[in-house]
């Protein structure tokens, strides 16, 4: 697997400016819009929980649960993304992700943060 099955984030001019700062420096936040939040759960394939107790009998990396946990992680952003742009925003400040179990079926991911209007100085 290529380090771009392992990664995420924006391209290089995005629609929606997310950041996990407070402030975007050479840009000024002209309007809060309010919180915004992407969420997704992936339930466990039975295979994979397998080899991962497999796996983690004899140590190493879990390439499988990370490739799904990244999968997992872009689709709460893309959701958040495009929860922003509906609301009217061209950024997202304090970008964070929270990871929890569901319920024991499955594995919960939230991306949130603060839509706001941004302006460049």
């Amino acid at each position: 697997m290529g380090i771009d099955e392992y990664g995420g984030g924006q391209g290089p001019e995005p629609e929606v400016l997310v950041v996990t700062t407070n402030d975007v420096p050479g840009y000024h936040v002209r309007e809060v819009i309010g919180e915004v939040f992407g969420l997704t759960v992936r339930s466990r394939h039975v295979g994979s929980q397998i080899g991962a107790g497999l796996k983690s009998m004899v140590g190493g990396e879990l390439r499988g649960l990370t490739k799904t946990l990244v999968q997992t992680r872009n689709q709460a952003m893309e959701r958040l993304i495009e929860q922003a742009r509906t609301r009217g925003a061209n950024g997202v400040v304090a970008f964070r992700f929270d990871v929890t179990e569901a319920a024991d079926v499955g594995t919960e991911v939230c991306a949130y943060g603060t839509a706001v209007v941004l302006t460049r100085e």
